[in-house]
């Protein structure tokens, strides 16, 4: 049976810049790539559990159980069911089932939005560069948040893990994006808030970048000659 996508997902690349209202691009990466949570939208999960149980130790128990845990990983894989996903995390440690399915129950506010992401992002294709995602990203991330997903109309294009079943940083996934988008490992920049990640994306030739703050990543970006 055909998998359901997102209306979000679906809307990638709509709102993207046209392609006659692009400059040529300085230097000579012509594409940037950019992980979401971290990067484009904010992701404290500790702030969003701590807000939930008001209890510091609580707080590193939950995270310890769900953000920590091998299962995490399996829900950006997007090859369980959140109702699976939980019933993972709460065996782990049964003394917090109704707590973890009760601070999970409701995901708005995990990731929030950044006011400066859309016109980044116009900034960069307009300058000429392509924009693409490459996130392990699951289904409730993005329709849990869609506010803060509100920049995925912009991007030309990319890959959100839990649709197509891979995750960073295995090779697979860095290597559909280049088939998928014709990227050529010299022209192309990543950037992404974990080091793994961006080693992952270096070992096939790719340009990196690990995010620390915005100010960094601008002047990182433009020392690779990407300009905007």
């Amino acid at each position: 049976m055909a998998e359901i996508i997102p209306e979000l997902a679906k809307s990638i690349g709509t709102q993207a810049v046209p392609a006659n209202e692009r400059r040529a691009p300085a230097g000579g990466i012509k594409t940037v790539v950019l992980d979401i949570g971290g990067v484009l939208v904010g992701f404290d999960f500790r702030e969003f559990i701590m807000d939930k149980v008001h209890d510091e130790e609580l707080t590193l128990r939950i995270i310890k159980d769900t953000v920590k845990s091998p299962w995490w990983k399996e829900y950006d894989r997007g090859n369980m069911t959140d109702e699976e996903i939980m019933d993972r995390f709460c065996e782990g440690d049964p003394e917090m089932a109704e707590t973890i399915r009760s601070t999970f129950a409701d995901i708005h506010g995990m990731l929030t939005r950044r006011e400066e992401t859309i016109p980044w992002i116009r900034a960069l294709e307009q300058a000429g560069y392509r924009v693409l995602v490459l996130s392990n990203y699951s289904s409730r991330a993005l329709e849990g948040c869609p506010e803060a997903n509100d920049f995925l109309p912009y991007v030309d294009g990319g890959i959100l893990s839990f649709l197509d079943h891979l995750i960073k940083p295995d090779e697979e996934i860095y290597r559909l994006i280049m088939e998928r988008y014709s990227l050529q490992p010299g022209e192309t920049v990543f950037v992404d808030d974990t080091v793994e990640n961006i080693d992952a994306a270096l070992a096939l030739g790719w340009k990196g970048v690990v995010w620390h703050d915005r100010a960094q990543v601008e002047n990182d970006l433009h020392a690779l000659g990407v300009l905007w």
